[in-house]
């Protein structure tokens, strides 16, 4: 069974069950990757020990990570259904929204810069909810199916997708000069064209887009991270907004992204560490 069909299998019970079903049966799902896919439970278990500093870390941990994969996607298979302004006010907090009031204020739009922690899926569908404009730099995936699957979830919460081809740079740019927020998520560089970062105590290639296009337009940084708490709610955790640095001769040059990259992974190293079993990694971020 292709990618496709597993989900579109996993979207059509996830609309039709009652939620907290679907949540019991997701967490036994869970339980049977955790138990069979070696791969991807070492690959948890080493991403851990790194966030800890330690050389042994407990099997509950990583089979939470796990769990909170199963919520993540059951969550981003139901948000239409569930995610409205109404769930946005009693179910969100945002924490210090002024920064992200303030980024529009000036005019120049802002580039949010998450991680896959939490839900950040769910996270972009609720900011609209909230009246901030919004556009996602989305992976595009093999199959153009689950691009169209994925991306309908997206834009019916009112999200803008930028799906990463030929022109994803033009309509980034577009939707900052229009003053909107960019959401792109920065831990983990899915081709060859990042950049190599001490990340967590350890080298690591992250992508260069969110400086780049930061330093391009004047747009500022505003690292933002979608967090589950255990009763249900969520948080949106605003940090302050990381302004450009001023480029002599318009070169953008690699040392000075990595002095601008270095600024927001250490507020996003600050919320994996608190928030560890929700850093939805099943591969080994760390390089040889």
């Amino acid at each position: 069974m292709s990618n496709y069909h597993v989900y579109r299998f996993g979207h059509f019970w996830a609309k039709v069950l009652p939620f907290r079903l679907s949540q019991i049966i997701v967490t036994f799902l869970c339980d049977m990757h955790y138990f069979f896919s070696k791969r991807d439970r070492w690959a948890v278990e080493n991403n851990l020990k790194i966030v800890f500093k330690k050389d042994r870390v407990p099997s509950s941990l990583v089979r939470e990570v796990f769990r909170n994969f199963g919520k993540y996607l059951l969550e981003f298979f139901t948000m239409t259904q569930r995610v409205n302004p109404s769930f946005a006010q009693s179910h969100v907090r945002i924490n210090n929204i002024e920064y992200l009031k303030n980024v529009l204020e000036k005019g120049k739009g802002g580039i949010i810069v998450s991680a896959h922690l939490g839900n950040w899926e769910m996270g972009g569908g609720v900011l609209p909810a909230f009246g901030f404009p919004l556009a996602v730099l989305a992976l595009s995936h093999k199959d153009p199916r689950v691009n169209a699957l994925f991306n309908a979830q997206r834009e019916a919460l009112g999200v803008k997708v930028i799906q990463t081809d030929t022109a994803a740079v033009r309509r980034l740019i577009e939707h900052l000069r229009k003053n909107h927020l960019v959401a792109i998520v920065a831990d983990r560089d899915f081709g060859n064209n990042g950049i190599l970062m001490d990340f967590l105590g350890q080298k690591t290639l992250v992508p260069k887009g969110p400086a780049f296009f930061s330093i391009k337009t004047g747009s500022p940084i505003v690292p933002t991270f979608f967090i589950r708490r255990e009763d249900g709610h969520f948080e949106i955790n605003a940090h302050p907004p990381i302004n450009p640095p001023q480029v002599s001769n318009g070169e953008i040059t690699d040392d000075l992204l990595r002095g601008y990259i270095a600024q927001y992974l250490k507020v996003m190293e600050q919320e994996i560490k608190a928030n560890p079993t929700q850093w939805l990694l099943f591969r080994e971020f760390a390089q040889a």
